[in-house]
């Protein structure tokens, strides 16, 4: 089975191609660009660069949030208009999760972080079992004070990975101490390929039917709601 991924939730573009266990082709950039003008060039080159034509894929995977707003509509949006056209399954996957399918070799928590500004982050948490990734807390908006004092509680290393980190590694540090560990820099890129591989075994969901998932709403139409009100 070849799997197409997109992954352009965050400045990280990432493109994979996966045959079954065997990963094909895989192309990632960490820019500040615009994926609308980057996302089907780069898929059209990977697919050339591999040989393999649209025609022959047989499920197309993206990561549908949390993100940015816009980058999360446009991989969602390629990756539904190529599945509808090719008439193949599509699979939604959180993008949090596939950050961290990253944290594969470490023996205790995964803790995947976006900023979400204002003293904010986007996170789950996730732990590897028998060789699978679990949710052990599903994907959420929240402090990040908050967040760290319900992990501190839990008494147990927690890898935190991705590239706004860096960002809130004092704060994490401080209050978790040898509890919480920083990932290396090499593990901040959700990989298109765990992506692709996660895929794999998910269930597809209706071309039509399946939509982002912001976890919060855009600042513009919350505040567009709470004037209906």
């Amino acid at each position: 089975m070849k799997v197409l991924a997109i992954d352009t939730t965050n400045y990280v573009l990432g493109i994979s191609l996966v045959d079954e266990e065997k990963v094909i082709g895989e192309y990632i950039t960490n820019l500040k660009k615009n994926h609308s003008v980057r996302a089907m060039p780069a898929i059209e080159s990977l697919l050339g660069d591999c040989e393999v034509a649209p025609k022959q894929l047989d499920k197309i995977v993206v990561a549908t949030g949390p993100g940015s707003y816009t980058g999360v509509r446009i991989g969602v949006s390629i990756a539904k208009t190529m599945a509808w056209s090719l008439k193949i399954p599509i699979v939604g996957v959180s993008s949090l999760e596939v950050l961290a399918a990253n944290g594969r070799f470490f023996n205790g928590f995964i803790s995947p972080i976006f900023d979400a500004r204002r003293g904010q982050v986007y996170t789950g948490l996730y732990q590897y079992a028998n060789g699978e990734l679990v949710t052990i807390e599903k994907d959420q908006n929240l402090l990040l004070a908050d967040w760290l004092k319900m992990l501190e509680a839990k008494k147990e290393r927690v890898l935190f990975v991705g590239n706004d980190v860096e960002i809130h590694k004092e704060t994490i540090v401080s209050t978790l101490g040898d509890m919480g560990e920083i990932g290396q820099v090499t593990l901040n890129n959700p990989r298109p390929s765990e992506l692709g591989l996660i895929g794999l075994t998910k269930e597809a969901s209706d071309v039509h039917s399946l939509v982002p998932n912001y976890i919060r709403l855009a600042e513009a139409e919350a505040k567009w709601l709470e004037q209906q009100k």
